[in-house]
C-alpha cells in the first residue's frame, strides 16, 4: 500500500525528526506527521530562538561595559524589532534545514493532525499551507507509531495567558517593545532565561517562585550562587511565594503575591510571563481509546519508548521529564533502534545534562549533593571558583564555580554542577566521563589545556580529593 509504512512519527520536533532520520538510516520506510512547523517548539519557539535573543542581550551587555576591557562605545542601544527579527530568521533557517534533512533521507512528510483509530492505523486531517512536496490528509498504516507531539505551556487558574498582558514563551520571544517592568512566575530554566534577557535589556524584573529555591532542579549551592548574581544585576526574587490573584489594567497587570510567612504584597508590572512548566500534548490522539497509559499529563513509557500498547511508542516531552530537546533526540534514536532489533541501551536519565542559558549560565549532570547523600552515598565534594582560573579572569568573568560530587569508596563521579561563563559548553566533558564510568583517578590523570575554562573541571576533581592546586 502506498500509505503503509514501517514507522510513522507523529510530530516533527527534535525527537520526532531525529527518530525519523534514524529509522530511514536503518532501512525502514518512514513518514512524519506534522501540523505546524518542522523542528517543533524547540527549534521554532524555544531552544534556538531564545539563544539568539540571549546572544543579542549578551553583546549589548558587553557593549555597555566596553570600558572594562579598555574599549569605548558611545550611544549604545538596541532595536527591539531587529533583535526579534534576527531571532526569527535563525529559527527559520534551521526549520528549512530540517525539511532538507527529511527529504535527503527520503522521509515522507504528512501535513496535518493525526489520530490513532486502531492499532497501526491513523487518520490524518490535512492542515493549511503544507510545505512543498508534503502529503495531505487521509488514512495511513504503520507497524510502529511513535508519538512525539511535545508539550505546551501549563496554564494555572487565574494566570491564563491572554497574549497581551500575561505571556507564555511564545509572546515573550517576539515582543514589539521591551516592557519597562516584568513579573515572571516560575524560576525554572524558561522563567530564569527570560528574566535574564529582559533585565539585561533594561526591564525591571521580579521573579516569583513557589518553592524555597530558584532553579529547583539544580544543586542548592549552585542555585544560591546564581541567585546572588541575579540579585546583584537588579532582579528581584521572591521564593516560598505564590501569586494568589491577578488584576488586569489597561496596560498593566497587578499580582497579589503571598509568601510562606503569611505576608502579601501587590506587584504591578507592564507584563507578566507565566513560566510554571509545561504539559504533554496527549489529547485528541486516540490514545485513551487504544488504552495507552498516561500519568500526570504525559505518556508512560519504559526506557526504550514503549507504551502500554504494542506498536505504540512515545518520546520527548510527551513521554515525561526531563523535558529537554537532547533527551528527546536520544530517546528517538533508542526507540527506533529498539524497533529495528538493535538492542540499544535504555535511557539513563541521570546522565542527561541540563543547561540554563541565563547570565550567569548554569549546567549540571547527575545527582546533586543532597540527592547523592539521600541515596546513601558517602560523598566527596570538590569545588573550584572561577576567580582561581586565568582564562576566566582574562575574559572578565571571575564569578562562578565548578562543583563535583564523587562516591568516597569507589571514586565514581555522581554529579557535576557549574555556574558561570560558558559552562553550558563545558558540561559535556563530565557527561562523557559519567558515561565511560570514569573515576576520579582517571580524571586527575587527564591533562587539561591551559589557559582554558576547562581547567576548573580538573581542579574541582582534585579539590574533592585534597589535591587542588590553584586555591
Amino acid at each position: 500500500m502506498a500509505n503503509a509504512y514501517d514507522v510513522i512519527v507523529v510530530g516533527a520536533g527534535p525527537g520526532g525528526y531525529v527518530a525519523a532520520i534514524r529509522a530511514a538510516q536503518l532501512g525502514l520506510k518512514t513518514a512524519v506527521v506534522e501540523k505546524s512547523y518542522l523542528g517543533g517548539i524547540c527549534l521554532n519557539w524555544g531552544c534556538i530562538p531564545t539563544k539568539a535573543l540571549l546572544r543579542s542581550a549578551e553583546i549589548y551587555h558587553y557593549m555597555e561595559h566596553a570600558k572594562d576591557f579598555g574599549l569605548s562605545a558611545s550611544k549604545v542601544g538596541y532595536d527591539t524589532e531587529a533583535v526579534v527579527k534576527r531571532s526569527r530568521a535563525v529559527a527559520g533557517q534551521l526549520s528549512t534545514g530540517v525539511g532538507f534533512l527529511l527529504k535527503k533521507n527520503k522521509i515522507d512528510v504528512i501535513w496535518g493532525t493525526a489520530t490513532l483509530t486502531a492499532p497501526g492505523k491513523l487518520t490524518v486531517e490535512g492542515a493549511d499551507n503544507p510545505p512543498k512536496g508534503a502529503l495531505g490528509g487521509g488514512n495511513y498504516e504503520s507497524k510502529n507509531v511513535i508519538i512525539a507531539t511535545g508539550a505546551r505551556p501549563r496554564a494555572l487558574p487565574g494566570l491564563e495567558p491572554d497574549q497581551k498582558l500575561i505571556w507564555t514563551y511564545f509572546e515573550a520571544m517576539a515582543p514589539k517593545t521591551i516592557p519597562k517592568s516584568l513579573l515572571v512566575v516560575g524560576s525554572g530554566a524558561i522563567g530564569i532565561e527570560f528574566a535574564s534577557f529582559y533585565r539585561t535589556m533594561g526591564a525591571e524584573v521580579t521573579v516569583v517562585e513557589i518553592l524555597p529555591q530558584i532553579l529547583p532542579v539544580e544543586d542548592e549551592e549552585i542555585a544560591a550562587h546564581a541567585r546572588k548574581r541575579f540579585e546583584k544585576q537588579g532582579i528581584k526574587i521572591l521564593t516560598d511565594a505564590k501569586v494568589a490573584s491577578v488584576k488586569k489594567g489597561k496596560d498593566t497587570v497587578t499580582a497579589t503575591v503571598e509568601t510562606k510567612d503569611g505576608k502579601s504584597q501587590a506587584i504591578t508590572a507592564e507584563r507578566m510571563i507565566s513560566a510554571v512548566g509545561v504539559v504533554g500534548n496527549i489529547e485528541d490522539l486516540g490514545l485513551e481509546k487504544l488504552g495507552v497509559k498516561a500519568e500526570r499529563g504525559t505518556i508512560v513509557v519504559d526506557g526504550l519508548g514503549k507504551t502500554s500498547v504494542p506498536g505504540v511508542f512515545a518520546i520527548g516531552d510527551v513521554a515525561g521529564p526531563p523535558m529537554l530537546a537532547h533527551k528527546a533526540e536520544h530517546e528517538g534514536v533508542i526507540c527506533v533502534e529498539a524497533i529495528a532489533g538493535k538492542n540499544p541501551h535504555a535511557m539513563d536519565k541521570l546522565k542527561i545534562p541540563g543547561c540554563t542559558y541565563c547570565n550567569p549560565q548554569i549546567a549540571s549532570v547527575g545527582l546533586t549533593e543532597k540527592a547523592a547523600k539521600n541515596a546513601g552515598h558517602d560523598v566527596k565534594v570538590g569545588r573550584f571558583p572561577f576567580l582561581g582560573n586565568g582564562k576566566a579572569i582574562a575574559l572578565g568573568e571571575p564569578e562562578g564555580m565548578v562543583k563535583t560530587i564523587f562516591d568516597k569508596k569507589t571514586g565514581q563521579l555522581l554529579g557535576a554542577h557549574m555556574v558561570g561563563a560558558e559552562v553550558t559548553e563545558l558540561i559535556q566533558g563530565f557527561v562523557i566521563a559519567m558515561n565511560l564510568e570514569t573515576t576520579e583517578e582517571e580524571l586527575i590523570h587527564s591533562v587539561f589545556p591551559h589557559p582554558t575554562l576547562s581547567e576548573m573541571m580538573h581542579e574541582s576533581v582534585m579539590s574533592a580529593f585534597g589535591r587542588v592546586i590553584h586555591v
